[in-house]
């Protein structure tokens, strides 16, 4: 497709107040999810806006993010009408993976600020009325960890080396790696240490980079040493903790050979795919391959322990969510059963296709599997590991869109990318549970497809020799002020990633105020979820559309009831008699909404 320009200052026209309707539009027999009531926890309908902290704001002129100008720019999020934040890692590490290799799980590494610039944003937060949420990494830590340099100069079968996964290799002389497992960066997911008189020994394992070993989760010691994490950082006022690769912190007995190589976003390349296997999951729900470092029922013991150190906190909950991409989602919702983590994010709608039959089916099985648990789905589009959503859906429905775009790659078509994220995520935030923003989204932002190979930093590219062009499209720092010197990222012109010529067209100060606007828009939607009580309803599917219409209503206790409509077919279609527009994702004709549009209406 081609690109085309995006016109982010065109006003969308006042809803008309009623439309026409359709009478054959009918309310199904069946709820399809009962509401959890208006005194349900904090984080069961929560909005979370996820900062990327090198890429949301720059205090001291060094071109990355930080601290201080994650709190001198808060306000903007206050506006915006989100319930808290969450921190992606702002702990000590040399960066190898963008702060995912961390060396001091207690400590802020000076290119983000220090413990009081830290303790600083908290209190803001809380006087803005946002929770704050951080990032916890617990698979694996960066090697140059107190604990991992005490291993590489301990013996093989020491103490030290069994806080991670150190093993001997195979081959008459330990020469192979000890099993076929592959990074999911690319390349094997083993190096080879070598011994303090410079011989090759021991192997260990990492899952991702070779400065990210992996934890032996099967140690007391690690178990203890993370839970005093948690208590270091809920001391200091944090409200909870997003888990990352929450699936893999156990290993199967014995490692044995993997049957499938992990790429990004959870996809495998498995034998099963080639017909070699038959390997059925029992649930009735799906396909799901027994991969032996992701999703060990092992992992659950864990995450109950941590949920007991965080209730001896009171009230307010404090919580915890996975980053756990696990399927069928029978298996994924075990994350949040009653007694472990609160919310995962639900990637299988992170991942559907614009089709709205695919939409249905899965806003219909997410619901019904977290029902099973008891606990709320929690919806996300974008974050700082895909292509943005604006990007995506600039493709034809079905296009398997690469773990990012290059300028040699097909490119999206911007406008309708656009026009179809707003539908989106109008759909989304009616739903009932949770969601998550990525940053950058409420200004519409696509993906930067030009980015010169030399500067990319995402170590995805280099291990994959450029296969896998990797995610810093999706993580280039945000535009503020249209025409500044780096868009108003910071005081000088310096960004860590260079912005394209296409976001000074995005900035905050463009939009603010813009009927319209993309940023408009999300004001809008999250005032009107907020005040319709969408995340607590029930949801019911409605009859009458046909099969290119997502079609539900909203019902909430002493709130009006809201059908929402999600038009994907190639006509406009009508809203019932009676029904009066609350919002639109985009301009509405005589007919009714048009292609690729959400609309919220009061129906009685």
């Amino acid at each position: 497709m081609t690109q085309s320009a995006v016109d982010l200052t065109a006003p969308c026209p006042a809803p008309l107040p009623e439309l026409a309707g359709n009478a054959t539009v009918r309310e199904s027999a069946v709820v399809t999810h009962h509401g959890a009531g208006p005194d349900a926890a904090w984080w069961r309908q929560a909005v979370i806006y996820q900062i990327y902290p090198r890429s949301w704001a720059d205090s001291n002129g060094d071109g990355i993010g930080d601290l201080p100008g994650i709190t001198a720019r808060l306000d903007h999020l206050s506006r915006l009408g989100v319930d808290a934040i969450w921190l992606s890692p702002f702990y000590t590490s040399p960066q190898a993976d963008a702060g995912y290799d961390v060396a001091d799980y207690r400590d802020v590494d000076p290119l983000f600020g220090t413990l009081p610039d830290a303790d600083a944003l908290i209190e803001r937060a809380r006087e803005l009325g946002l929770r704050v949420i951080v990032d916890l990494v617990p698979n694996h830590s960066s090697d140059e960890h107190a604990w991992f340099q005490a291993a590489l100069g301990a013996a093989p079968g020491s103490p030290e080396r069994d806080l991670y996964m150190f093993r001997d290799g195979a081959g008459k002389h330990g020469e192979l790696p000890p099993n076929n497992w592959q990074s999911v960066f690319g390349g094997p997911a083993w190096t080879r240490v070598i011994g303090p008189d410079g011989r090759p020994e021991q192997w260990y394992l990492h899952l991702f980079d070779p400065k990210q070993p992996d934890f032996n989760w099967e140690h007391p010691a690690v178990r203890a040493e993370f839970e005093s994490v948690l208590r270091f950082w809920l001391d200091r006022g944090v409200d909870g903790f997003r888990v990352d690769v929450a699936h893999g912190l156990i290993k199967a007995e014995g490692l044995p050979d993997a049957q499938e190589r992990t790429t990004m976003l959870g996809d495998t390349v498995s034998d099963h795919e080639r017909g070699d296997i038959d390997d059925t999951d029992d649930s009735g729900d799906g396909y799901r391959v027994d991969t032996p470092y992701w999703d060990q029922d092992g992992v659950h013991e864990v995450y109950r322990a941590w949920r007991q150190v965080l209730e001896r906190y009171g009230a307010p909950d404090r919580i915890l969510c996975a980053e756990a991409w696990v399927e069928p989602q029978s298996r994924a919702v075990l994350y949040t059963r009653p007694d472990e983590m609160h919310q995962a994010f639900n990637f299988d709608f992170l991942q559907t296709p614009w089709r709205a039959t695919d939409l249905t089916a899965v806003i219909e099985s997410s619901l019904r599997a977290a029902d099973s648990v008891g606990a709320p789905s929690t919806w996300v589009l974008s974050n700082h590991d895909v292509v943005r959503h604006a990007t995506r859906l600039g493709y034809t429905p079905g296009h398997r869109v690469p773990n990012g775009i290059s300028a040699g790659d097909p490119q999206p078509d911007r406008a309708l990318g656009l026009h179809r994220a707003r539908a989106a995520t109008a759909l989304m935030l009616a739903l009932p549970g949770g969601a998550y923003l990525y940053q950058g989204e409420e200004l519409g932002l696509p993906d930067s497809t030009d980015l010169p190979h030399r500067l990319r930093q995402d170590p995805t590219f280099a291990r994959t020799d450029g296969a896998e062009i990797g995610r810093d499209g999706c993580r280039v720092p945000l535009p503020w002020v249209s025409g500044a010197p780096g868009l108003g990222f910071g005081p000088s012109a310096a960004t860590w990633l260079p912005q394209p010529a296409s976001y000074d067209g995005y900035a905050v100060d463009r939009q603010d105020g813009v009927a319209g606007s993309t940023l408009e828009l999300y004001r809008s939607l999250l005032a009107a979820r907020r005040d319709l009580s969408l995340g607590t309803a029930s949801l019911t599917f409605v009859e009458g559309y046909s099969g290119d219409v997502v079609a539900f209503v909203s019902d909430a206790e002493a709130r009006d009831r809201v059908l929402v409509v999600t038009n994907l077919g190639a006509v406009p279609v009508a809203l019932p008699p009676g029904s009066e527009v609350i919002v639109a994702s985009g301009p509405l004709v005589d007919a009714g909404v048009p292609t690729d549009t959400t609309v919220w209406a009061r129906w009685a």
